[in-house]
C-alpha cells in the first residue's frame, strides 16, 4: 500500500565533461549514475541542478543530433558573442564567451525535475536531457567539468 509506503530520498554527483561548447545529450549518463536507486522508486521526482553559471540544463529531442547543433547555433544568434566587444556587456574579462554563457544559463536553466514512474525517468520517447556547455573554456582552469547533483524522493 502506497499510503503506507516511506518516502524515500538519495543523492548522486555526476562530473562530466563536454567535449566542446554545446547542448549535449547525457540521459545514458544520467540513468547509469542513478540505476540502482531509481528501480526502487515507483512514484517520484528527479532533480537535475547543475552547480555552475555558464552551462545548463534542458530537455530535448534525444534522436536527431542536428537538433543539439541547431540549438547552439539558436542560442549564438539570440546572445552574440559580439555583444561582448562592442560594449553590450561590462562583465568582459572572463573571455569573449563568458557573459554570453551566464545570459544563456539563465535563459535555459539550471535544474529539471522529471517525474519517476516505475523505477525509470518518466521522459517520453523522443526526450533526453542535454547538458548544454555555454563556454569555449568552461570557465577558470581551461576544462568542461561540469558537477551535476542528481536528487531522487520517492515510495515504492
Amino acid at each position: 500500500n502506497m499510503a503506507k509506503s516511506i518516502p524515500q530520498w538519495f543523492q548522486h554527483e555526476l562530473s562530466i565533461t563536454a567535449p566542446s561548447r554545446g547542448c549535449h545529450l547525457i540521459t545514458s549518463e544520467v540513468n547509469k549514475l542513478i540505476n540502482n536507486d531509481i528501480s526502487q522508486i515507483k512514484v517520484g521526482m528527479a532533480n537535475l541542478f547543475i552547480q555552475h553559471t555558464s552551462a545548463s540544463l534542458t530537455i530535448n529531442e534525444n534522436a536527431d543530433p542536428d537538433v543539439r547543433r541547431d540549438m547552439e547555433v539558436a542560442l549564438n544568434k539570440i546572445v552574440p558573442g559580439s555583444w561582448t566587444k562592442d560594449g553590450t556587456f561590462h562583465h568582459t574579462m572572463e573571455g569573449e564567451d563568458d557573459m554570453p554563457g551566464h545570459v544563456k544559463s539563465s535563459l535555459m536553466g539550471p535544474s529539471l525535475n522529471i517525474p519517476i514512474r516505475n523505477g525509470r525517468l518518466a521522459l517520453g520517447t523522443w526526450q533526453g536531457v542535454y547538458l548544454n556547455e555555454h563556454r569555449d573554456q568552461g570557465g577558470w582552469g581551461g576544462g568542461h567539468t561540469r558537477r551535476i547533483i542528481v536528487t531522487l524522493q520517492g515510495q515504492s
